[in-house]
């Protein structure tokens, strides 16, 4: 049962890490032309998007976004999960990339998928959980499928079992070919830059036998992905402001892939944002 797996680390211990991490003693200096620091609690304690057009400002792990709207909550092949912490925001680009992969979920008759954290209203670092998620580009999506539609107050500290094996770094028994096929499916779309994973998961897929392999070069290994995937998605075109990671390296990524077992202390995201952050988050 998927209820008596291992399940993601407890948030008070991420708040714990987060805290060390910020400690000033760790804390590095702002890059020159940045905007004074902020503080996460300063963007998580704000509650509503800065209306008007989306404005995406800066790389996805410094920057914010006005305009951002929030997804709704559930729709055809997915619903969102752990609402109160309010980070179902993005750019329209992302809500309707979320939209389209819980349809064509819903077409291969598996699902809902479960969206976790977007971004804050207006985007920004995090308090907790994630050192990216600030330009309303990036989005998590569970791997647990066995749910179905819950009332919205079922949605709260949902058990997000672990489907690697820490001691072996392998994908355990509760691995299935929908997974596989959930991955893929998020991976089909121009939009995307990049889909991080824990490495035992992209080792699968690699071992898979597939028409067509390109779509493998976004799938990244990265620790702590092996109950959700996270996908990224490129700058929209109209959003000068923003800035893009360097696309991947040639080829499907398939060769020598090394372990991503879950660091004991986790990095600490930016606060040192663009300057146009700061006008942005006093709104």
């Amino acid at each position: 049962m998927l209820c008596n797996a291992p399940i993601r680390r407890p948030r008070k211990l991420g708040v714990l890490l987060f805290a060390l991490v910020t400690h000033p003693a760790f804390a590095a200096s702002p890059p020159e032309g940045s905007a004074p620091p902020t503080t996460p609690g300063d963007w998580s304690e704000v509650e509503t998007p800065v209306p008007g057009p989306p404005r995406v400002i800066g790389p996805f792990d410094g920057g914010c976004i006005a305009g951002a709207e929030r997804l709704p909550e559930e729709g055809i092949g997915y619903q969102a999960v752990d609402l109160e912490r309010n980070r179902h925001y993005g750019h329209p680009s992302l809500l309707d990339y979320v939209e389209r992969l819980g349809e064509r979920v819903n077409q291969a008759g598996f699902g809902p998928i479960l969206v976790g954290d977007m971004a804050q209203p207006r985007g920004g670092p995090m308090p907790y959980g994630h050192v990216s998620h600030q330009t309303g580009l990036d989005v998590d999506i569970w791997f647990r499928l066995d749910l179905p539609f819950l009332e919205r107050s079922e949605r709260e500290d949902l058990e997000q079992p672990i489907l690697v094996d820490p001691r072996t770094q392998r994908l355990d028994e509760r691995w299935t070919d929908e997974h596989a096929e959930l991955i893929r499916l998020a991976a089909d779309d121009p939009r995307v830059a990049r889909i991080f994973v824990d490495s035992a998961v992209k080792r699968d897929l690699c071992e898979r036998e597939w028409d067509d392999r390109s779509w493998l070069r976004l799938i990244r290994s990265w620790h702590s992905h092996d109950e959700h995937l996270h996908v990224r998605l490129r700058c929209p075109p109209d959003q000068p402001e923003c800035i893009d990671q360097p696309p991947p390296p040639p080829g499907d990524g398939c060769q020598a892939l090394a372990p991503t077992p879950r660091p004991e202390v986790y990095p600490s995201p930016s606060r040192s944002l663009p300057p146009a952050c700061r006008a942005i988050l006093d709104q």
